[in-house]
């Protein structure tokens, strides 16, 4: 299009761990267009992470999944995006459905890679790059494709006072000397188990972080991820119990933000919180067993660190959800190595 839109509209992908990994590329965009007026429409699970996103001006939060016999959100969602009038669409998602109801909104100008047999939608059918690469990189490629220069593959997320301050008096009310260091550890990933480092493996890292470091350890994650923080607390040595925190469930996306944002160090699976506590600024130790770490590690805001840990073994990575063997991928990374990678973030010393 030849004048500057006023209005652009960004379709941020589904999952949190994504909707980070597109954030280089949402602020690549209002680079490129700093006059126009910035939305961003997202799903429930993850539209909150765009109120501590720098340079966005509104959300607009999709009810539809999707399915195609939900025709009550699908209209809805169609209506109201046709309220924002946006000039452009940049969509993010790959999906037919995505496309389907951006036409539907009748916004004039729909950008996005030429997959799931959508090129027809689109005003802008970009092909979809062959090779692997980081999935922020291949957001950016879409953007830069469409002639929006690359900037870092730094997201950022910004933490508001009241946040941090709220995430400090719920860990103080729990038993956090604030003169202590505080390690966030996330055992959950929502892909599946193969993901997840053992639960005993995490209570021997957290009881040898209390007793050699004297930090106080919160384990964060969504509600589901309460079965698992359970048992690991439950595995803790009796002596360092007292100096863990069980938080999951209990904390909203911009509460988990407030947390990272005290935490000296977040040890985590490949999860969307690996990839909020690297945006928030936080040091990363990232488990990777089944997934591919050069396509989603953590990215760091600028000047934070990222450690990411795998055991290299033939059958990854394999991408399953749940391990057919052995599981070997994750229970050979040992507690002992990743203390050592916790005990080098924390110090400062780059890796």
């Amino acid at each position: 299009m030849s004048a500057a839109p006023i209005t652009i509209l960004v379709v941020a992908p589904n999952w949190l761990g994504d909707a980070v990994m597109a954030l280089p590329a949402i602020a690549d965009v209002r680079r490129r267009f700093p006059d126009a007026q910035l939305l961003v429409a997202a799903r429930p699970i993850v539209a909150d992470l765009f109120a501590l996103v720098p340079g966005i001006d509104d959300s607009v939060v999709l009810a539809w999944k999707g399915h195609w016999w939900n025709r009550t959100a699908f209209h809805t969602d169609a209506v109201r995006l046709a309220s924002v009038g946006a000039d452009v669409a940049i969509l993010l998602p790959n999906s037919f459905a995505t496309a389907w109801l951006l036409k539907q909104a009748e916004i004039p100008e729909r950008w996005g890679y030429a997959t799931d047999m959508r090129s027809r939608l689109l005003s802008r059918a970009v092909p979809r790059p062959m090779r692997s690469m980081h999935q922020g990189a291949y957001y950016q490629h879409l953007t830069s494709t469409l002639e929006i220069p690359a900037g870092p593959l730094q997201p950022t997320l910004i933490v508001p006072q009241h946040a941090t301050e709220a995430a400090r008096r719920l860990l103080v009310e729990r038993g956090w000397d604030a003169g202590h260091p505080l390690a966030a550890l996330a055992p959950g990933a929502a892909y599946g188990t193969a993901k997840r480092w053992i639960p005993q493996h995490v209570a021997t890292l957290a009881t040898e972080l209390v007793r050699r470091l004297g930090a106080t350890c919160v384990l964060v994650g969504s509600g589901a991820d309460r079965a698992t923080t359970a048992t690991v607390r439950d595995r803790v040595a009796a002596d360092a119990r007292s100096r863990v925190i069980d938080v999951a469930g209990e904390t909203a996306l911009e509460a988990l933000a407030g947390v990272f944002s005290l935490a000296q160090v977040c040890v985590s699976n490949d999860s969307g919180a690996m990839h909020v506590a690297a945006a928030v600024g936080t040091p990363v130790a990232a488990l990777f067993g089944p997934t591919r770490e050069y396509e989603t590690a953590p990215l760091a805001r600028a000047g934070a660190r990222t450690e990411v840990l795998t055991h290299q073994v033939w059958c990854r990575p394999c991408m399953l959800r749940e391990c057919p063997i052995d599981h070997r991928c994750m229970t050979r990374i040992s507690p002992e190595r990743v203390y050592t990678a916790v005990d080098t973030l924390i110090a400062g010393v780059a890796r």
